[in-house]
Order: structure tokens, then sequence, then C-alpha cells
């Protein structure tokens, strides 16, 4: 762990460990289902709206307000969509634990 400055805002690093980086959906709670998404949604709809100009978040975020439901009632192709991306994360992360397998191994070996 290491305090630093990250542009005028002090900070503290530490290394992520594997439990850091990996979602494990199946333990989840609904309430912690439904924070995880909240975030994961977030950090999604922020890089999409770095992407656009001010109009374009504009319309973007009216149209994401329109007709929003209160239940968990969502269309088939979201839930493809998030085991989709649910496997693409946890292939990405696996080549990332093997390539630092890798990396630690040719340094130490």
């Amino acid at each position: 762990m290491r305090a630093t400055r990250l542009g005028d805002r002090p900070v503290f690093i530490r290394e992520l460990l594997p439990q850091d980086l990996k979602v494990e959906i199946n333990h989840l709670t609904t309430k912690q289902a439904m924070k995880t998404a909240k975030f994961l949604a977030t950090v999604v709809g922020f890089a999409h709206a770095r992407q656009m100009d001010s109009a374009a978040r504009a319309a973007w975020r009216d149209e994401l307000g329109l007709d929003r439901s209160k239940t968990l009632d969502a269309p088939s192709w979201l839930l493809s969509s998030v085991v989709e991306l649910l496997v693409s994360h946890e292939r990405s992360y696996l080549d990332h634990c093997r390539r630092y397998a890798m990396t630690s191994f040719r340094a130490n070996g």
C-alpha cells in the first residue's frame, strides 16, 4: 500500500487481490446484485458519455429516462448481453492472471 497524490487529491494505492477483481454473481443477494448492477451501469454510462458532445449526452439522458421500469422484468436481449459481458470479463480476468503469473515466473525463475 502506498500513499501518493493523484492530481490535487491525496490517495492511497494498494495491489488488487484476485477476489477484488472478480464478481461472484451466483453468491450475491438480490440487494448486492442491484448495487453491483448500478455500479457497473454507472461505469459504462460514464464511459459512453465521455464519447459524446453535450447535446448528444442530453438526448441520451432523456431517452434513458423514458419508460423506466420499476420491476426486474427485463427484455431477453438485455439478459443475453449481460451474460456475454460477464463471460468476456471472466475471460479477460483469467487471461490477466495468466499473463501476471508468467511475468512473475520469468522475473523470479
